[in-house]
């Protein structure tokens, strides 16, 4: 079954609340009309009524039946002020928050974590910062995980692949690389792709030698010491882990190479080039990123996104809150 038709029936009917706090966007509202037709979630628009709806008339878009939530009217703003200061713990008086949660992420972000939505999908208009920052100060991230990582889910007809960290840390050390494997390899379950992790480096079982590869050999062995069941190796070249002809050569016993469906790259460069290749080169479609080890979802969208994107990012969004049910 095609992946989206099979991420559609798990969160058909379920009524998942999805926020989407850039409610005057042509793409966001498409999304969003087309989703609640079909039922697949409960969209909830952030920003002012009147603009909402002139945008909405302006596009021809019919938003009966589908939330508007408006911050500076909002009848529970005091108590979403109160939940803010303690979670800064600190970091923010009463008064800075009246004035942080007119911002909508920061608003839609709160909302999440209140309970009064499941998930909020941003960046059609905003920067990944302006998405992250309140995920990363509100919603946090899990224990055990010290930084959030983006993973891209790629396809190719039946083929299914997640690369990672394709769009967060820079150079994430051996502890941080250990969590993105891990939570990459849980991500991939939720896709129905094999969680067969590579940990990708220019060396293959000490083909080469340095300092690049040796966190990749460390990051590894945190991995399988925090997960004894996960299915990962590492160090391995990208052909040792696709191609099983090589595995055997470079990498004989290992029960991954060769079958990874899983690769995390070292660092965000090769990352990011690594799927731009796949998609650009390989015919690929790369659909994320998906943000990984936060406590509750929330996803970033490119701004060059068109509404396909939106549509089907709030689908794994909805797919991720019920995985975390």
């Amino acid at each position: 079954m095609d992946l989206f038709e099979s991420l559609k029936q798990k969160v058909s009917g379920k009524g998942m609340r999805i926020v989407f706090p850039e409610a005057t966007d042509a793409r966001i509202l498409n999304a969003v009309v087309r989703l609640h037709s079909e039922g697949l979630v409960v969209p909830i628009l952030i920003g002012n009524q009147a603009e909402v709806h002139k945008a909405a008339e302006n596009y021809r878009f019919n938003l009966d039946g589908i939330d508007i939530i408006d911050p500076a009217d909002y009848s529970e703003f005091d108590q979403m002020v109160a939940s803010f200061v303690e979670r800064r713990n600190g970091k923010a008086t009463e008064e800075q928050a009246r004035e942080i949660l007119t911002d909508v992420n920061y608003f839609g972000t709160m909302l999440v974590y209140m309970g009064k939505a499941d998930g909020l999908v941003s960046g059609a208009a905003h920067s990944t910062a302006d998405t992250v920052r309140p995920a990363l100060q509100i919603i946090k991230t899990r224990e055990g995980v010290s930084r959030t990582s983006g993973a891209f889910i790629m396809l190719r007809g039946q083929e299914r692949y997640l690369f990672a960290d394709c769009a967060i840390n820079p150079n994430p050390d051996a502890q941080v690389l250990s969590e993105i494997a891990i939570e990459s390899a849980r991500t991939a379950e939720m896709f129905d792709i094999d969680p067969k992790v590579a940990m990708l480096s220019f060396s293959t079982k000490g083909s080469a030698s340095g300092e690049q590869a040796d966190k990749v050999i460390e990051a590894t062995k945190l991995a399988k010491e925090q997960n004894p069941d996960l299915a990962i190796d590492g160090e391995l070249q990208f052909d040792a882990a696709f191609v099983s002809a090589v595995a055997q050569a470079k990498a004989p016993g290992s029960d991954v190479a060769g079958q990874a469906k899983v690769f995390v790259f070292p660092e965000l460069q090769a990352g990011n080039i690594g799927y731009k290749i796949a998609q650009r080169l390989g015919g690929f479609e790369a659909v994320g990123p998906i943000l990984q080890g936060l406590n509750q979802p929330i996803s970033d969208l490119s701004r060059g996104c068109v509404e396909e994107d939106v549509y089907k990012t709030a689908i794994i969004t909805a797919n991720q809150a019920l995985m975390n049910d």
